[in-house]
């Protein structure tokens, strides 16, 4: 049901592998848990034999999932419902300070609010942020672009303000809270519900308001490596005696293919009024025929280019997803970029990697529900059924 695969009784039998009585035992019991909604008198196609599958449906006014993202300009607050609908969102503009609580409680009193106003329960808490994250610690190693101090205890914070701020599951109890890098659980949201659907090996690369973030999905797994540190791509080197980075190297996709990268390779100098995410993307949406912005997209597109190629031939993906800047670089000249990964990696010229742009508006914050939503999907009864 959460991932699309069983619209009606029949298919879930089918997924299931089980009696269409024991999948109909299923679907009942997810209703009787306020997940689903069964229709049990369907109406079937104009000429169609038999009578149709029962319906099954995501139960609006269902339990939801608070996602919340922290980035180097602020905050978002979400709700997120089975199927990883997006019911509610606020965001929050902020300079983010070197105590994670700031903007942490910004961001759980936000959440609060918007489940006030929706009336509906809360199954967890999800964050996405900016930095590596060590497991099972939840600690942000590396949030160089936020002012936070490394290693600091997010997790452990996030759920603080959690109990702070009273937001309680079915049992009473505060939700229990979840931390994963932003680009990380952006690739399981993708997965599950966009663009990446159906690959077994998923790449995905993007870069937000700051840096250039990676992740990888296998056999429909996020892989995060033995201990959450996996595929740190941003810190790839594409230009030897590039900028200074902040892990201390030169020339990584970080400092060189990310929205700043663009900006200042166009001429402009880095405004106040918006993001720089923002600032570049209008860039490319409104002055593209302008012959500064046209040459430094295809910089950023060589530079991405060559980096994606690297993934290419150490990993082999079956799909790469490009998402914030790099997805608006992959419109502007698509066949561009396709190229400069073909002629870059070694099976590039005996087919290539489908090479496509993320499908979901606020995929971090939908993949930070996911983490909220895992233990649901494990065992609805032990969640929801108290």
């Amino acid at each position: 049901m959460h991932t699309g695969r069983a619209a009606t009784r029949a298919l879930l039998t089918a997924e299931l592998g089980v009696t269409r009585a024991t999948a109909g035992a299923v679907a009942a019991e997810l209703e009787a848990l306020g997940l689903i909604l069964v229709d049990t008198r369907p109406a079937g196609p104009s000429g169609a034999q038999g009578r149709p599958s029962h319906r099954l449906d995501v139960a609006p006014g269902g339990p939801v999932a608070l996602a919340a993202q922290v980035h180097a300009d602020g905050f978002r607050a979400a709700l997120v419902g089975l199927g990883g609908e997006i019911v509610a969102t606020a965001p929050g503009t902020m300079t983010v300070p070197a105590d994670p609580a700031h903007v942490l409680g910004a961001v759980v009193e936000a959440g609060a609010r918007l489940l006030r106003d929706s009336g509906r329960v809360c199954v967890g808490a999800g964050l996405a942020v900016p930095s590596a994250v060590a497991e099972p610690e939840g600690t942000a190693l590396n949030p160089l672009h936020l002012a936070w101090p490394a290693g600091a205890p997010v997790r452990e914070v996030f759920a603080a303000q959690i109990a702070r701020v009273g937001i309680l599951g079915p049992d009473g109890e505060p939700v229990p809270s979840f931390v994963g890098n932003d680009v990380n659980v952006a690739a399981l949201a993708e997965h599950r519900h966009g663009a990446g659907r159906d690959a077994q090996h998923l790449l995905v690369v993007a870069s937000g308001h700051r840096g250039v973030g990676g992740a990888l999905v296998l056999d429909g797994r996020l892989h995060t490596g033995s201990s959450g540190l996996a595929l740190e791509v941003g810190h790839l080197t594409v230009l030897p005696d590039g900028r200074p980075c902040h892990c201390g190297s030169r020339g990584c996709l970080d400092v060189e293919a990310d929205p700043l990268a663009f900006v200042e390779a166009a001429g402009r100098a880095p405004g106040p009024e918006v993001s720089l995410l923002q600032q570049s993307i209008d860039l490319l949406q409104q002055e593209y025929a302008d012959p500064s912005v046209r040459a430094a997209a295809q910089v950023l597109i060589d530079r991405l280019g060559r980096g994606l190629a690297g993934l290419v031939n150490v990993l082999n993906p079956d799909r790469i997803l490009l998402g914030g800047l790099h997805r608006y670089l992959l419109d502007a000249d698509p066949e561009a970029l396709r190229a400069v990964v073909a002629d870059h990696s070694l099976w590039g010229r005996s087919g290539g990697v489908p090479v496509l742009a993320c499908a979901l508006d606020h995929n971090s914050l939908v993949g930070a529900a996911e983490l909220a939503w895992q233990p649901v999907l494990d065992d609805p009864l032990a969640v929801l059924g108290v």
